[in-house]
């Protein structure tokens, strides 16, 4: 005896579900986050300070296109990646 096949809809049911647990719980999650940080990046500006995703903290000097100019020590300038940069510490004017 076989059984009459299930509504086709039925069977696809879990697999919805379990994209929607994965949409909800990892993809808007880390959407937000990716653009927190362009929100971040884009607002770059002179004597924020920041700290690289090499986890070097400096203050910046000079921001181009695509790279900022950090001041790390005396005499010490670094110049990365706008994108490298994951945290700001303190914006400029001490907001």
């Amino acid at each position: 005896m076989m059984g009459a096949p299930g509504n086709p809809l039925l069977n696809l049911m879990p697999v919805v579900l379990i994209f929607i647990v994965f949409y909800f719980l990892l993809i808007r999650p880390q959407k937000k986050t990716q653009d927190e940080h362009k929100k971040m990046v884009a607002g770059l500006k002179k004597n924020d300070e920041v700290i690289t995703a090499g986890g070097i903290h400096g203050t910046i000097m000079n921001v181009k296109d695509n790279t900022v100019t950090l001041k790390v020590d005396d005499n010490v300038k670094v110049e990365v990646q706008k994108s490298s940069v994951t945290t700001m510490k303190r914006k400029a004017g001490g907001e």
